[in-house]
């Protein structure tokens, strides 16, 4: 005679194969698109820990933060910057004190062709080019960058007529790559790989010629009650997040101080 197992005992084993299963929740996240690979792979993990969906849209903060205004969907935002999610909570369209810096991006002067861009940066000084992909400065933050490094070194006039403007940081690189242009000013985590410059030829921008290129994560009003929004927070300061986002050449800084000291 065989001996079948209470109902209840069955459930609570489901229940106990796969707790976080049973609670899963999909999520939409807009980040910058400097910071694509790394978090791709921090999402993997996320997802392979807690059973959550998550849904990740790339693109230029700017677009994202006009996107948001008009009703976009997105949980959180992963800003190229500090001051858009400054903004998106004093609009109240993000939750207050829900800010944090997830990492602090560096620049870099790239060319595809080996040995084409010095150390020291001296091609910009001699010219050497015919065309320089810059991400729009209006939207995209490392593009800001760019021209505050080129008006420190008194060339952004002279190297004008040769910029090839990107969309965002991702159509930068494109455009490098591509050869389209000679040079690109772009993320240093775009060419990053075993802490080095993976192809071609680069110069790592010295962080004092640019404002500190911080990068705040924000949770957004859509994300407010979401527990898997929360989680995510949660994961991007975690030991985890904090390795992979180190391999691509950020500085990860210590996120409660950061808070406290504003």
């Amino acid at each position: 005679m065989k001996h079948h197992a209470p109902s209840w005992l069955v459930i609570a084993g489901i229940a106990l194969i796969t707790p976080l299963k049973l609670f899963a929740a999909e999520i939409n996240v807009a980040v910058a698109s400097n910071f694509s690979a790394p978090m791709k792979i921090i999402a993997r993990d996320f997802e392979r820990e807690t059973g959550h969906k998550v849904t990740l849209a790339f693109g230029a903060t700017g677009q994202f933060y006009a996107q948001i205004r008009n009703g976009a969907p997105f949980s959180i935002l992963l800003s190229a910057d500090e001051e858009t999610p400054i903004r998106l909570e004093k609009e109240g369209r993000a939750t207050a004190q829900s800010r944090l810096t997830y990492a602090i991006g560096r620049l870099v002067l790239w060319s595809r062709k080996p040995g084409f861009v010095d150390a020291q940066g001296e091609i910009l000084r001699t010219g050497k080019f015919s065309k320089i992909a810059i991400a729009n400065p209006k939207l995209a933050p490392y593009g800001a960058a760019a021209m505050q490094v080129l008006d420190k070194m008194g060339l952004r006039e002279r190297i004008a007529p040769k910029v090839v403007e990107g969309a965002n940081i991702t159509q930068t690189l494109q455009f490098a790559s591509s050869e389209n242009a000679q040079l690109g000013f772009i993320a240093l985590s775009q060419v990053f790989e075993n802490g080095k410059i993976k192809e071609g030829s680069g110069w790592v921008i010295p962080a004092s010629m640019h404002a500190p290129i911080r990068q705040d994560a924000v949770l957004l009003k859509p994300g407010k009650d979401s527990a898997a929004a929360a989680a995510l927070m949660k994961h991007l300061q975690g030991d985890q997040a904090k390795a992979v986002i180190e391999s691509f050449g950020y500085a990860v800084p210590i996120s409660a101080v950061r808070l406290e000291a504003r």
